[in-house]
């Protein structure tokens, strides 16, 4: 296990009700004037919207708000937010929505006090000093936004999905009510429960040896997604499931699965392409993306597909013939994507065959590799994505 700092200071506010507690947990944290930042009209028709601006208005609490944040969310709003907290002297953003109004409102805390374009964060010109404080209402457990220092935006000039971290974006509290997430439709519900898999998966295929406790816990949160995701498919409604999705959702992406081991990150980076040029759902790319870097890395590195398959997906171990037991891992994993509604082909999320070199030229940008536990080549780049073809 390598040495590393751990700093996880988020207040998680869990349950039933929660989001009446926001008014009394933002004056905690010093907020006098809010940002209310959100995404379409899901909120305001499960009558989420009127709960939080009554229990703000009750409390006296002063807001101005900013909704339109769309998935894969867009440096053009960002810039709208952050003209906004300057004029309204804002001073604590609260995000009510999934991963992307968390990471827009990130950004927006980010770019507020800073004197150039935000979007040197995201293209490393830049290192974040200060931001405005953060909480989070989560209606979607997904992205894990709600508990990590991480955030990505697409540059709309460039259209390339970028991310930057700082703990200083981690937010302040997160509301985690798993009741808000029963009216998600299937292929969302689905599309989370990918990204959660695979935030978990980008840490545990690792070359960093001797990380027992970190390896267990990723399995553990793998193995509560294959137990509850299929539920939560069928029953929508099932609250107990549902919480556990949540809280797994925020497990997999605080970081404490990752830390002590070199981390790998290829199957993120390749599919934020997709995401960037075509605005296909994260999860849903990540499905059709994670297991072909599997098959493709899995005969250049098979160690830790030997515990996936073992551990994660109950593959019985086969000494004499070890490739097969990878396999059965990677089919299992591939059987649970296809059983939850995922796609597993570009056909599905309608990217093109014509664009390949496109997108791995952006997502190397000038690098020779990309990835950890198998430093991929932009051939190797370009192989992953034709087999999706």
């Amino acid at each position: 296990m390598d040495n590393f700092a751990f700093y996880s200071p988020t207040y998680f506010d869990f349950g039933k009700d929660t989001e009446y507690h926001v008014a009394e947990l933002i004056q905690k944290y010093g907020g006098t004037k809010v940002l209310l930042h959100y995404g379409g009209g899901s909120i305001k028709k499960s009558g989420l919207y009127d709960r939080v601006t009554d229990t703000l208005k009750k409390a006296g609490l002063a807001f101005c708000e900013l909704g339109g944040v769309k998935p894969n969310p867009r440096s053009g709003l960002v810039r709208e937010g952050i003209r906004l907290c300057q004029q309204e002297n804002v001073d604590f953003i609260l995000a009510v929505g999934g991963g992307s109004t968390i990471d827009s409102a990130k950004a927006i805390a980010a770019g507020s006090l800073y004197d150039g374009d935000f979007m040197d964060f995201y293209r490393g010109k830049a290192k974040i000093q200060k931001a405005l404080p953060i909480g989070t209402i989560l209606t979607i457990a997904a992205a894990g936004s709600e508990g990590s220092p991480n955030t990505v935006i697409t540059d709309e000039e460039t259209m390339v999905k970028k991310g930057t971290k700082s703990d200083l974006l981690r937010p302040k509290f997160s509301i985690l009510n798993p009741a808000l997430t029963c009216t998600l439709p299937p292929y969302q519900t689905a599309a989370g429960a990918t990204d959660i898999m695979i935030h978990v998966c980008e840490r545990y295929f690792s070359n960093t040896e001797e990380v027992e406790i970190t390896d267990r816990l990723c399995e553990a949160i793998l193995k509560t997604i294959i137990y509850e995701a299929p539920r939560v498919i069928e029953n929508p409604e099932h609250y107990e499931a549902r919480a556990n999705i949540m809280w797994a959702g925020m497990l997999a992406h605080n970081n404490v699965c990752g830390v002590g081991r070199v981390q790998d990150w290829a199957s993120h980076h390749i599919e934020h392409e997709l995401s960037a040029l075509y605005d296909v759902n994260h999860g849903a790319g990540l499905a059709v993306i994670a297991p072909l870097w599997m098959r493709y890395v899995s005969k250049m590195n098979p160690h830790k597909f030997i515990l996936f398959a073992t551990r994660v997906w109950d593959v019985p171990m086969d000494e004499s013939h070890p490739e097969d037991v990878i396999l059965k891992g990677i089919e299992a994993f591939e059987a649970f994507l296809k059983k939850i509604g995922m796609p597993s082909s570009f056909a599905e999320i309608g990217a093109r065959e014509e664009d390949i070199e496109k997108m791995t030229d952006k997502l190397l940008n000038g690098r020779e590799t990309e990835g950890n536990y198998v430093k991929l080549t932009r051939d190797d780049v370009i192989a992953i994505y034709r087999s999706a073809l």
